[in-house]
């Protein structure tokens, strides 16, 4: 392997020291002052990016642990995307495969971030259904239901979307659905774990309304099938009424 040439060498010296000050001494030849005006504008950029998308996080965490959590990002992520609208996906791989949390970062950090992170991730997308193949007022029931393209069913161990600062937070199963509507606006519903079961069914272009409420009440093994078919309508009405389901299969 060939040596760097020498402005290739000055080139990683300068981007190390940008990416992480204190463990990478200024280039030889440059003004450490004039260094410094390098240093806060790349920080600022990439912050702000970040802010845009982590405004809880960054809120729940307070200053000092924010610039840490920025600046450990900033030295030892390498992005794969050279687009800055998706530094904030690269945020999330780094909380995921990289950052080491410290006893005094909360447990739900992670979680939190991700679902801040997916109202961004629904509100860029260029998903769109196919209206051609949809019937808008079909029989759910005996129909196959179609999700909205633009949407996330979660599932999270803490309640994220009630977390903010001052506030202490207790471990709590949490199903959340988001989607973005018929208005470009993402919207957040609160749902629990038979409505999380029912939108998986309809992942599977094959299940019917009613083969899938049937599905959910023999694994439930519910002493009262019909009841579960006749609750089950009203949700999939209700998620229909909202943008979450979109029609029916034709």
């Amino acid at each position: 392997m060939l040596a760097p040439l020498e402005f290739q060498r000055f080139q990683y010296e300068f981007t190390a020291h940008l990416r992480d000050p204190k463990k990478h001494p200024c280039p030889s030849g440059i003004e450490a002052r004039r260094m410094r005006v390098y240093e806060g504008l790349v920080y600022k950029n990439i912050e702000s990016f970040l802010l845009t998308c982590f405004p809880v996080l960054r809120e729940v965490l307070g200053l000092r642990r924010w610039t840490r959590l920025v600046r450990a990002f900033l030295a030892k992520h390498r992005c794969q995307s050279p687009f800055f609208r998706q530094i904030p996906d690269e945020f999330i791989h780094f909380l995921k495969d990289e950052w080491n949390p410290s006893a005094s970062d909360p447990r739900y950090m992670i979680e939190l971030a991700h679902y801040e992170w997916i109202e961004l991730v629904l509100s860029i997308s260029t998903r769109e259904p196919d209206w051609n193949q949809i019937d808008r007022e079909g029989d759910l029931l005996e129909g196959r239901p179609v999700l909205n393209p633009v949407l996330a069913s979660l599932h999270y161990h803490w309640p994220v979307h009630r977390i903010e600062s001052g506030v202490r937070v207790v471990p709590a199963e949490t199903y959340l659905l988001v989607f973005r509507d018929a208005g470009d606006q993402v919207q957040f519903m609160e749902i629990n774990a038979f409505t999380t079961r029912l939108l998986g069914l309809f992942g599977n272009t094959k299940n019917t309304g009613r083969r899938a409420l049937e599905t959910i009440a023999k694994e439930s093994q519910h002493p009262e099938p019909g009841a579960v078919i006749e609750g089950g309508l009203v949700v999939m009405r209700d998620l229909l009424d909202r943008g979450a389901l979109i029609g029916i299969s034709q």
